[in-house]
Protein backbone atom coordinates (compact mmCIF):
# COMPACT_ATOMS: atom_id res chain seq x y z
CA UNK A 1 0.00 0.00 0.00
CA UNK A 2 3.07 2.31 0.89
CA UNK A 3 4.65 1.87 -2.36
CA UNK A 4 1.20 2.41 -4.42
CA UNK A 5 1.02 6.14 -2.03
CA UNK A 6 4.35 6.86 -3.08
CA UNK A 7 4.13 6.53 -7.07
CA UNK A 8 0.51 8.60 -6.48
CA UNK A 9 2.23 11.27 -4.55
CA UNK A 10 5.46 11.20 -7.44
CA UNK A 11 2.76 11.03 -10.45
CA UNK A 12 1.32 14.20 -8.47
CA UNK A 13 4.51 16.03 -8.29
CA UNK A 14 5.74 15.21 -11.71
CA UNK A 15 2.77 16.89 -12.36
CA UNK A 16 2.21 19.66 -10.34
CA UNK A 17 5.83 20.60 -11.75
CA UNK A 18 4.75 20.91 -15.23
CA UNK A 19 1.48 22.51 -15.06
CA UNK A 20 3.92 25.79 -13.54
CA UNK A 21 5.95 25.62 -16.45
CA UNK A 22 5.34 29.50 -18.38
CA UNK A 23 6.95 32.02 -20.29
CA UNK A 24 8.63 34.92 -18.32
CA UNK A 25 7.83 38.06 -20.23
CA UNK A 26 9.41 41.54 -19.94
CA UNK A 27 8.80 44.86 -21.59
CA UNK A 28 10.65 47.70 -22.27
CA UNK A 29 10.37 50.61 -24.57
CA UNK A 30 13.44 52.25 -25.47
CA UNK A 31 13.16 55.66 -27.32
CA UNK A 32 15.04 55.93 -30.53
CA UNK A 33 13.57 59.82 -31.33
CA UNK A 34 11.61 62.64 -30.27
CA UNK A 35 8.82 60.57 -31.06
CA UNK A 36 9.36 57.24 -31.88
CA UNK A 37 10.61 54.04 -29.41
CA UNK A 38 11.46 50.42 -29.78
CA UNK A 39 9.31 48.09 -27.83
CA UNK A 40 10.91 44.87 -26.89
CA UNK A 41 8.98 42.27 -25.64
CA UNK A 42 11.22 39.42 -24.65
CA UNK A 43 9.55 36.00 -24.14
CA UNK A 44 11.95 33.35 -21.58
CA UNK A 45 10.57 29.97 -21.88
CA UNK A 46 11.82 27.55 -19.00
CA UNK A 47 15.24 25.44 -19.64
CA UNK A 48 13.76 22.63 -22.13
CA UNK A 49 10.96 24.34 -23.31
CA UNK A 50 10.46 26.92 -26.76
CA UNK A 51 8.35 29.16 -27.72
CA UNK A 52 6.59 29.14 -31.35
CA UNK A 53 7.35 31.88 -33.85
CA UNK A 54 4.59 34.31 -34.80
CA UNK A 55 5.15 32.69 -38.21
CA UNK A 56 4.24 28.87 -37.58
CA UNK A 57 1.72 27.67 -40.07
CA UNK A 58 -1.69 26.92 -39.49
CA UNK A 59 -1.93 23.47 -38.84
CA UNK A 60 0.78 23.24 -36.46
CA UNK A 61 1.19 25.09 -32.66
CA UNK A 62 -0.49 27.85 -32.06
CA UNK A 63 1.82 30.79 -32.80
CA UNK A 64 2.93 33.77 -30.49
CA UNK A 65 0.34 36.29 -31.47
CA UNK A 66 0.71 40.24 -30.15
CA UNK A 67 -2.60 42.41 -30.27
CA UNK A 68 -1.76 46.13 -29.77
CA UNK A 69 -5.04 47.76 -28.09
CA UNK A 70 -6.22 51.12 -30.17
CA UNK A 71 -4.23 54.13 -29.05
CA UNK A 72 -5.22 57.65 -30.90
CA UNK A 73 -1.94 58.97 -29.72
CA UNK A 74 0.09 56.25 -31.15
CA UNK A 75 1.31 54.90 -34.76
CA UNK A 76 1.66 51.46 -35.10
CA UNK A 77 3.00 49.49 -37.86
CA UNK A 78 0.68 46.64 -38.96
CA UNK A 79 3.39 44.54 -39.57
CA UNK A 80 4.40 42.01 -36.95
CA UNK A 81 7.14 42.26 -34.60
CA UNK A 82 10.04 41.67 -35.27
CA UNK A 83 11.82 38.20 -33.87
CA UNK A 84 15.60 37.85 -32.56
CA UNK A 85 16.49 34.98 -31.28
CA UNK A 86 17.82 31.61 -32.06
CA UNK A 87 14.94 30.05 -34.37
CA UNK A 88 14.24 26.36 -35.18
CA UNK A 89 12.67 24.95 -38.26
CA UNK A 90 11.73 21.58 -38.61
CA UNK A 91 8.86 19.37 -40.46
CA UNK A 92 6.78 17.75 -37.55
CA UNK A 93 5.50 14.33 -38.19
CA UNK A 94 2.52 14.92 -35.76
CA UNK A 95 1.19 18.37 -37.36
CA UNK A 96 2.42 17.70 -40.77
CA UNK A 97 3.78 21.28 -41.13
CA UNK A 98 7.09 22.92 -40.80
CA UNK A 99 7.55 24.11 -37.08
CA UNK A 100 8.87 27.11 -36.64
CA UNK A 101 10.17 27.88 -32.65
CA UNK A 102 12.75 29.50 -31.08
CA UNK A 103 15.23 27.92 -28.69
CA UNK A 104 15.56 29.97 -25.10
CA UNK A 105 15.47 33.10 -25.51
CA UNK A 106 13.63 35.46 -27.98
CA UNK A 107 13.00 39.41 -28.23
CA UNK A 108 9.76 40.38 -30.46
CA UNK A 109 10.48 43.81 -31.46
CA UNK A 110 8.41 46.63 -32.83
CA UNK A 111 8.82 50.06 -33.76
CA UNK A 112 6.16 52.60 -32.78
CA UNK A 113 5.75 56.42 -32.86
CA UNK A 114 3.63 58.90 -30.94
CA UNK A 115 2.14 61.67 -32.56
CA UNK A 116 3.34 64.74 -30.46
CA UNK A 117 5.14 65.38 -27.55
CA UNK A 118 2.73 63.47 -25.04
CA UNK A 119 3.88 61.23 -22.33
CA UNK A 120 1.23 57.69 -22.94
CA UNK A 121 1.06 54.01 -23.30
CA UNK A 122 0.89 51.09 -25.72
CA UNK A 123 -0.56 48.15 -24.38
CA UNK A 124 -2.26 44.99 -26.02
CA UNK A 125 -1.91 41.04 -24.51
CA UNK A 126 0.42 38.60 -26.34
CA UNK A 127 -0.85 34.50 -26.64
CA UNK A 128 1.35 32.38 -26.98
CA UNK A 129 2.31 28.50 -26.12
CA UNK A 130 5.46 26.49 -24.57
CA UNK A 131 6.43 22.99 -25.55
CA UNK A 132 9.03 20.64 -24.91
CA UNK A 133 10.45 17.08 -26.61
CA UNK A 134 7.60 15.17 -24.66
CA UNK A 135 4.22 17.64 -24.06
CA UNK A 136 2.74 20.96 -24.36
CA UNK A 137 1.26 23.61 -22.30
CA UNK A 138 -2.08 24.98 -23.43
CA UNK A 139 -2.27 28.64 -24.71
CA UNK A 140 -1.47 31.54 -22.66
CA UNK A 141 -2.79 35.10 -22.86
CA UNK A 142 -0.29 37.49 -20.97
CA UNK A 143 -1.44 41.67 -21.08
CA UNK A 144 1.00 44.03 -21.31
CA UNK A 145 1.16 48.03 -21.05
CA UNK A 146 4.41 50.03 -21.87
CA UNK A 147 4.84 53.01 -21.16
CA UNK A 148 6.66 55.73 -23.54
CA UNK A 149 8.10 58.69 -21.69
Amino acid sequence: MKKIFTVILLMGLVNAAIAQQKISWSFVAKKISNNSYVLHMTATPPIGWHIYSQTTPEGGPIPTEFKFTNNALLTVAAAKPKEVGKLITYFDKNFKVDVKYFEGKVDFVKTVTVKGKIKTNISGMVESMICNDRTCMPPTTEKFNIALN
